[in-house]
């Protein structure tokens, strides 16, 4: 497969799974902060998605309906949804020959779908909620439409090392930034609604209750899922896991040096998670661990650049 073409498939994956992230962390986020009797901030969400300067954070953290037509329809923003999927829909048509016909439509209607004019009315002037469940509805049949006609070839496997890359990312970077408020604000520690919104942001609220039936929320357990867990889909055990499995089937004889460079990154990282445990993270520092764990991964995409996408 040409380099270009991978890198294609690769990035189309991110993008949906970036997309899909923060569409879930606006939705929860906007619910919560019409719940609060307090003043509500979204300081951390426009931190972890948005990357703006603390001056334009400032600006943006109180007010929910400017942070949601920002996150989603500023064309200035590079990483809101319409310039996502805007980036997902293009790298999507130069590899048309590589992807089904199903595939190219589920994401035109996708990119049609957040140009929509209404969209911009719901956010601004009627329910958000609405516009924000449209978009996340989209990302779904994307999910739907790539496992059902997706051949399982090598195009597939760089699309789901692109998707689980970006969901450990992600996974990490909420992490981080939601147990970083707790150090500001030790109440934090104890306020189950807000666990329970982190696990709702990452659609890990039914299996938390399943699986700590009788714990309630705590942090401990928390933490425990989000990184540990293999039944849970979004923990970053599950999609390094997932990273190595589809890794392995481009394995190939032209190119074994690369290969097994990215593969000791890959089985490093995947080690340190499966070896840790809640109670070693905190003897190590949550902040220190995650930020090695976000190193490693960006290690692994850049060598996934350098080896296979030509420095693309």
């Amino acid at each position: 497969m040409l380099s270009r073409v991978a890198s294609s498939l690769y990035w189309m994956s991110r993008y949906i799974e970036r997309s899909d992230g923060i569409l879930r962390m606006l939705k929860i986020n906007y619910a919560s902060s019409q719940d609060t009797v307090q003043k509500f901030t979204w300081e951390p969400v426009v931190r972890i998605f948005a990357g703006v300067p603390d001056e334009d954070v400032e600006v943006l953290e109180y007010d929910s309906r400017a942070v949601l037509k920002y996150m989603v329809l500023d064309r200035e923003n590079p990483n809101s949804i319409l310039n996502i999927i805007t980036q997902a829909r293009e790298n999507a048509r130069s590899v048309q020959e590589h992807i089904p016909k199903d595939l190219w439509q589920c994401l035109n209607e996708y990119y049609h779908a957040v140009r929509n004019p209404q969209l911009n009315y719901w956010l601004e002037k009627d329910d958000p909620i609405t516009a924000l469940d449209i978009l996340i509805k989209q990302g779904m049949l994307y999910y739907g439409t790539v496992e059902i006609t997706m051949e399982r070839g090598e195009a597939r496997s760089y699309m789901n090392m692109g998707h689980a890359l970006e969901r450990s990312i992600q996974s990490v970077d909420i992490l981080d930034t939601k147990f970083g408020s707790v150090d500001d604000n030790p109440d934090l520690l104890t306020d189950t609604t807000y666990w329970k919104h982190l696990l709702l942001s990452l659609g890990g609220y039914e299996i938390y209750l399943k699986t700590y039936r009788s714990k309630g929320f705590e942090a401990s357990n928390v933490l425990e899922q989000v990184m540990f867990n293999t039944d849970f889909p979004r923990s970053v055990i599950y999609s390094v896991k997932h990273i190595e499995i589809y890794f392995e089937r481009l394995k190939s004889e032209s190119n074994m040096e690369e290969f097994r460079e990215l593969s000791f990154l890959i089985g490093r990282l995947q080690s340190s998670i499966r070896y840790s445990s809640v109670k070693t993270i905190y003897e190590e520092g949550l902040h220190e661990y995650l930020t090695n764990i976000r190193s490693e991964l960006f290690k692994i995409g850049n060598k996934l650049n350098q080896h296979y996408f030509a420095f693309q």
